[in-house]
């Protein structure tokens, strides 16, 4: 336990100065090795299963697809379409890379974690790059993000404190044991209190319509699917016999452990926000 403590506070400070010294260019840094490493560790349990997913090649279309809104804007060269050529090229390869007893679980490991990592990474990038036509600062976009990031990973720890204290009724035994309802009920009111709290203090540069009772009320469905996505990681880890995902952070696990709450939050978030 002292070992995680120690672990989240250091990385709250790494992520806490990279974003006050480099703002949307260290923000971009983070998103991009969060999601590489992710990725990374995803295939890593897809290997476990028994299944060949291109993971090389896969980590470098991976990368690219959770940084395109940033290349469109900053190039304004459309880069929507690299999921469908990633796909393209991952189909030419499968039939002469892989044999016949393994060529759809390949093809299948390797598009789903672009999909489900990569592209909905995507969407911090999204509510971080600054547009022309932008009625918020790149501030406002930045403390957004990490408006995003803060409620799912604070559900985690609300539900935690919860359980501990007062969890008696298992949510899903069969995936995970120690979740209760009463953790979960827990977790997202916490989170709405972070939300709203947030959206108190950052009421100068957040959007006009972000109060803190729009916060709460949007902090709410956040932190749902962060539980969520913490249960389908759960899911892929017992498929794969894994406790964690990876030894990436020591005390907390791999970094797909860390970031599974923020995977089905950012494109939710990014919705609600309301942001072109």
């Amino acid at each position: 336990m002292v070992q995680r403590i120690l672990s989240t506070v250091t990385l709250w400070l790494v992520v806490g100065g990279s974003l006050w010294f480099f703002r949307t260019n260290g923000a971009l840094v983070l998103i991009a090795l969060i999601s590489l490493f992710t990725l990374r560790e995803f295939y890593q349990l897809m290997r476990a299963i028994g299944y060949t997913p291109f993971d090389k090649l896969g980590l470098f279309f991976g990368t690219l697809i959770t940084l395109a809104p940033w290349v469109e804007a900053q190039f304004h060269r459309p880069a929507h379409p690299l999921l469908a050529l990633a796909t393209v090229v991952f189909a030419v390869r499968l039939l002469g890379e892989r044999t016949p007893e393994n060529r759809v679980e390949s093809l299948c490991s390797t598009i789903f974690g672009l999909v489900y990592i990569s592209l909905l990474m995507q969407y911090l990038t999204r509510i971080i790059t600054p547009l022309p036509a932008d009625t918020i600062s790149a501030n406002g976009r930045l403390l957004l993000c990490l408006w995003v990031v803060v409620v799912a990973k604070f559900c985690d720890m609300g539900a935690l404190l919860t359980g501990l204290a007062i969890g008696k009724h298992k949510m899903s035994p069969l995936i995970s044991p120690k979740k209760t309802w009463e953790g979960a009920v827990g977790g997202v009111i916490f989170s709405m209190i972070t939300g709203a709290t947030i959206a108190h203090f950052a009421r100068d540069v957040f959007p006009a319509h972000m109060t803190p009772v729009v916060a709460a009320l949007i902090a709410a469905p956040i932190a749902v699917l962060g539980i969520v996505a913490d249960l389908v990681e759960s899911v892929i880890k017992r498929r794969a016999n894994a406790k964690d995902s990876g030894a990436t952070i020591p005390g907390i696990g791999g970094m797909f452990d860390l970031s599974d709450s923020i995977l089905l939050a950012a494109p939710v978030g990014y919705f609600l926000f309301g942001l072109p």
